[in-house]
């Protein structure tokens, strides 16, 4: 029965070290979400000066952009979880958490958006890309309205 007890103990100890470990420190949430959100911005933005005709159209440089931002829109929601909203330099404001279901909401719409986005560069439609383009970006602005330090 000791040996029993003594195994208990052990599988208990190790398994509250593993959780603790296993849990993040709040301020690499943050990171994780800031990191995600500047790669959205950093494939989503050069596609601006095609939307504006200020370059051509190029379904292989749309494709690839608009994979990766389909990958990058599901990830930033994760790195916004409770007692993250002071931590570190963020521009996250407090209705991210005292209004979580329209924060939540706005984050799937982007989601959506930007789907239809990567479908229009797959299918090489240039005039309903760039009318897409716009639609994606008011849903970024809608978000950053509302949820984001200015």
């Amino acid at each position: 029965m000791k040996t029993l007890t003594k195994i208990a103990i052990a599988a208990a100890a190790v398994s509250i070290t593993a959780t603790a470990m296993a849990q993040p420190k709040p301020e690499n949430f943050v990171k994780q979400r800031q990191s995600a959100l500047a790669l959205i911005g950093w494939y989503f933005g050069p596609m601006g000066a095609v939307a504006k005709g200020e370059q051509p159209f190029n379904k292989d440089d749309a494709v690839r952009r608009t994979s990766n931002l389909v990958a990058l829109s599901k990830m930033p929601w994760e790195g916004f979880v409770a007692g993250t909203d002071n931590v570190g330099n963020t521009k996250a404001l407090p209705a991210i958490w005292t209004n979580a279901a329209k924060f939540k909401d706005a984050g799937t719409k982007m989601e959506v958006e930007i789907a239809k986005l990567a479908q229009l560069a797959n299918a090489g439609d240039a005039d309903g890309f760039k009318k897409q383009f716009g639609v994606v970006g008011g849903t970024c602005k809608a978000c950053h309205d509302d949820f984001r330090k200015q």
